[in-house]
């Protein structure tokens, strides 16, 4: 009779993935609300440009600007998933002076 070798002697048992088929895994997101919108960004617009003020978390109270695409107002609450980054700042009347 062959002998089993130790690497040979695995078990079937499921991943973690396996055990929760079909469940929902949700990263951690801190609320922010909107406080002021700066006006419009991206190459056609598509990006608005708010500060906020975060609510939650490590940064809680510390008002920083971002870039949400979709529809915004003052007080929505947008779900950050991280509140370190900053939106680089708008420059006011486009690409410069030509000259």
């Amino acid at each position: 009779m062959a002998e089993e070798r130790p690497d040979q002697k695995r078990s079937r048992r499921p991943r973690e993935e396996e055990q929760k088929k079909g469940s929902v895994h949700f990263s951690q997101a801190y609320p922010a609300t909107v406080e002021e919108i700066i006006g419009r960004t991206g190459t056609r617009g598509e990006a608005v440009q708010v500060r906020c003020k975060i609510l939650e978390g490590r940064d809680a109270n510390k008002i920083i600007r971002r870039n949400v695409k979709g529809p915004v107002q003052l007080g929505d609450t947008l779900m950050l998933r991280e509140t370190e980054i900053e939106a680089r700042q708008l420059h006011k009347g486009g690409r410069g002076t030509i000259g």
